[in-house]
């Protein structure tokens, strides 16, 4: 039976890119300014690591999955429409955040109900992947076929290389977060 510890070591690093931006929405709840350059980095990292990494995987998955089972369709297809509309979320933060780092004035107000809404949108999709399509890849995928998917799972890894190379400060961050990934 297939090892899913490589896809929650993934789940984990991203819960603390989500705790990194959840951490900065409770500094704004509170009404001082957080470090928006920080969020600039966490949020430049997700777009990159769902375009680079997660949608390739994710296709590739999907299609593994939809072979071997009828249930998989339903929960795939679910899936990809959360998935898409939290990068839609995700976009819509970016541009926030570009145009605040402009100095140009946008309601906070909706920014923060946005970023919280985003934050709590991508932990149950990650909840979600683990209830569900990860039981659903253990019960369907072949050794061969787990082994294309885990094959692909080392480019996280290097990701997370680059991050530490590129954002020094929010890697430092994330290495100090004790996250939980319930």
């Amino acid at each position: 039976m297939p090892n899913v510890t490589q896809l929650r070591q993934d789940h984990a690093n991203m819960a603390r890119l989500l705790h990194v931006l959840s951490h900065r929405h409770k500094t704004l709840v509170s009404g001082e300014r957080p470090d928006f350059r920080m969020m600039r980095e966490v949020v430049d990292y997700i777009l990159d690591y769902m375009q680079g990494f997660i949608i390739p995987l994710e296709r590739q998955c999907t299609q593994m999955l939809c072979e071997r089972s009828e249930d998989a369709a339903p929960l795939c297809q679910r899936l990809i429409q959360q998935y898409r509309t939290l990068h839609e979320r995700l976009d819509k933060l970016s541009d926030n955040l570009d145009s605040i780092l402009m100095d140009q004035i946008i309601p906070m107000d909706q920014f923060n109900a946005d970023l919280r809404d985003y934050v709590e949108a991508h932990r149950d999709y990650l909840r979600a992947e683990r209830t569900e399509l990860f039981p659903l890849m253990r019960d369907n995928l072949s050794d061969e076929e787990w082994q294309q998917l885990t094959d692909a799972i080392p480019h996280a890894r290097a990701e997370l290389e680059r991050l530490q190379e590129a954002y020094p400060e929010l890697y430092a961050e994330l290495t100090e977060s004790d996250v939980v990934t319930a």
